[in-house]
């Protein structure tokens, strides 16, 4: 009844909550109405009427965010995906930034109440999870900056689809491209076409197209500024009576969708996992609760230090599998990481000439085998971090873990010893639950005895025959005075028991040891996390070929266009084999033949060897067209191919994440609830037939 009753608040609480935000907003909101907009109008005119009071409300807290520090790194790390999306829109990027950091604190708050209200008496619980919390906002961020991401590429086809009819019109990619840029209705496609325009009509297109390839969204807006640079300097030509410059806007179209296709179900798999991965944080103290009000025999364990380490456990599992799944999913889209590689905090702390000095001597020297493997898998990882940055990292997660385990291991002593003291003492094993005259009975004694525990706390070389006289002599208390000495035995053999146990609870050596080997564990993390990354992006090596087979046969029928711009197309979109085709893009003047050689030596993948080979065809003995032709006489095979690979992607991705995703909740049940159930639950019921055996 009581648990029901708590659960009644609970609800009523968040309801309440929620109303309060609710009409908070709506004051706020109605402020803003009457407060001054001058300097925000200027920012963008003829905003319509009906969205006016919302934007500048808007525009207010992104200006409120930024002057809190907390709030201003998420703010920042927003605005950075976002600005690459609204290029040059200042009012549209502070407007999506504010909206989506607004949107994830009124889901935030009321979780953070949440958790306060129910972990409030368990301080360690609560740091771990406020912790935790601190994670889960960058996943709701990202989830929300995504769905802007996903809604660019929908506006693409959209945009592509106009641009055909505008084309046919104008007979010039420029002006067709300018046209159909007017349209307001979808304002990231807008910006990037409008940028997309500026780039042809500039003096310098080729060096200006180069600035746009660094910062557009993803690669489909690459290859259409490419491929309507290409097609406005050499000219449009007929390809089996059909215009190649739409037909290459069509490919890429097809790209998009199957693109759209892929996303839409990474994310319905990996969406509800995520949150399945995250749920078994915010069972604990409820299955606690429950096991201890249905069965209080199980007390010992949730209230004492084998719960609380069971609980930390769970909360880590839960932490590692949360993260493996995010970067399992982020796997899955366009890679748009905008992180400060610039000057970020590793730099900051690597600046440092004390701390450069002690990083350094953990930094494998260059040549070494230890320095090749390490720089092998940033690069199979795609990771931008640098070697020193790594080290950073990995020193401050080993140092952190270290302090935090003995930290954890020295409060899970104070854990038992408080149980010690509060826990309600009976003079028999108990299978159901007590009533209130058991409990305040109970109570009397553990009280009774913790006068006894303070006064004899920390000597070692008390016994049972002491403790047996200062109770009958009544010293500490009256409780014992008038008890017969088999009463006064069993309570000072209960008391020595009780102390031992307070003794004991200190810091040990082996805990000690403990704390270092997990130290070491995250020391190895970081390497750990990319030799991960590095196996999930492989399973992407498919994919990225077809997406080379899709680039080439835009180009093959393009006049002027050879191997070395084919490879120099290849480099800019490659992800997982950009380090070889570098290569041999910087060797290819030194010899064509072999820097293609050297490449199929790299690469070690059948698909795209079967591509190299058909280049090298192209450099000394056929035209281009016709060391491609396959590509497409037989495109139908490769469309239903590449469809059939994103099926199988997804479905490998989909099965690596459930494992990872539903193992903090098996984990949950198993270690948290069967076990203490099952274990103690026999344990308790031996206990008392041995006792009922002795009473025979």
């Amino acid at each position: 009844m009581e648990q029901s009753n708590i659960f009644i608040y609970f609800f009523a609480g968040v309801g309440a909550l929620f109303a309060i935000l609710v009409i908070a907003y709506l004051i706020l909101k109605k402020k803003m109405e009457s407060s001054e907009v001058r300097q925000i109008q200027k920012l963008r005119e003829g905003t319509q009427a009906k969205k006016h009071t919302s934007e500048i409300l808007y525009q207010k807290l992104y200006v409120r965010y930024i002057r809190i520090p907390f709030l201003k790194r998420y703010l920042l790390k927003i605005r950075r995906r976002l600005e690459i999306i609204n290029i040059d829109d200042e009012y549209l990027t502070r407007k999506q930034t504010a909206q989506i950091l607004t949107r994830t604190l009124l889901l935030v708050i009321p979780i953070t109440i949440a958790i306060i209200w129910l972990t409030h008496d368990n301080y360690l619980l609560l740091s771990i999870l406020l912790i935790f919390e601190v994670f889960m906002i960058d996943t709701i961020i990202d989830g929300m900056v995504d769905n802007i991401d996903n809604k660019l590429l929908k506006q693409q086809i959209n945009f592509f689809s106009e641009m055909r009819h505008a084309y046919h019109e104008f007979n010039m990619v420029e002006e067709a491209i300018y046209q159909v840029s007017q349209d307001d209705e979808q304002p990231e496609m807008s910006r990037q076409a409008e940028k997309i325009y500026e780039v042809l009509i500039s003096d310098d297109p080729e060096s200006e197209l180069e600035k746009y390839y660094d910062v557009a969204p993803n690669s489909y807006l690459k290859e259409f500024a490419g491929i309507s640079y290409l097609t406005k300097e050499f000219g449009d030509r007929k390809v089996d009576k059909s215009s190649l410059y739409l037909k290459n806007l069509n490919n890429i179209t097809q790209e998009m969708q199957l693109e759209i296709l892929k996303r839409d179900k990474l994310n319905y798999v990996f969406q509800s996992l995520s949150v399945i991965s995250i749920l078994p944080m915010m069972f604990l103290e409820a299955i606690k609760n429950w096991s201890v009000s249905q069965f209080s025999f199980t007390e010992s364990f949730y209230m004492g230090r084998k719960g609380m380490l069971v609980q930390i456990l769970v909360l880590l599992i839960t932490f590692i599998c949360y993260t493996l799944t995010r970067k399992l999913k982020d796997n899955g889209s366009t890679n748009m990481n905008v992180r400060n590689t610039e000057n970020p905090w590793q730099a900051k702390v690597y600046k440092i000439p004390f701390l450069k000095k002690i990083i350094d001597l953990f930094i494998p020297k260059e040549g070494t085998k230890e320095y090749r493997v390490l720089k092998e898998d940033l690069k199979n990882a795609a990771s931008k971090d640098k070697m020193e940055w790594v080290y950073v990292n990995r020193l401050t997660l080993c140092i952190v873990t270290f302090f935090v385990s003995v930290f954890i291991f020295a409060q899970l002593h104070q854990v038992e010893i408080r149980y010690i003291y509060t826990e309600p003492t009976t003079e028999f094993d108990l299978v159901g639950t007590m009533n209130d005259k058991q409990k305040r009975k109970a109570m009397e004694i553990t009280e009774s005895d913790n006068q006894y525990l303070d006064f004899y706390r920390g000597n070692t070389e008390v016994q049972q025959k002491d403790i047996e006289k200062i109770m009958k002599n009544g010293r500490i208390n009256k409780d014992y005075v008038e008890a017969t000495n088999e009463e006064v035995a069993t309570a000072a053999k209960r008391v020595l028991d009780k102390l031992h146990t307070v003794n004991k609870e200190n810091l040990q050596w082996f805990e000690i040891l403990l704390g270092m080997v997990f130290a070491m564990a995250a020391y190895m993390a970081p390497v750990w996390l990319l030799k991960f990354q590095a196996k999930m992006r492989q399973l992407e090596m498919e994919d990225e070929v077809m997406q080379f087979q899709t680039i080439i046969l835009m180009l093959m029928r393009i006049e002027r266009v050879n191997v070395e711009i084919i490879l120099e197309w290849l480099e800019r979109y490659a992800n997982i084999f950009k380090e070889p085709i570098s290569k041999c893009v910087n060797n290819f003047e030194s010899g064509a033949w072999e820097a293609l050689e050297q490449l199929k030596e790299d690469v070690n993948y059948p698909e795209m060897i079967r591509l190299v080979e058909s280049m090298q065809a192209a450099v000394e003995k056929i035209p281009i067209t016709d060391a491609f032709d396959e590509l497409d006489t037989e495109r139908d095979y490769y469309q239903a191919r590449r469809k059939e690979s994103n099926e199988r992607l997804i479905s490998k991705k989909g099965l690596i994440g459930r494992v990872i995703g539903f193992t903090p909740m098996i984990g949950l049940f198993v270690c948290y609830l069967i076990v203490p159930l099952v274990v103690i639950g026999l344990s308790a019921m031996k206990d008392s037939f041995n006792a009922m055996s002795a009473m025979k």
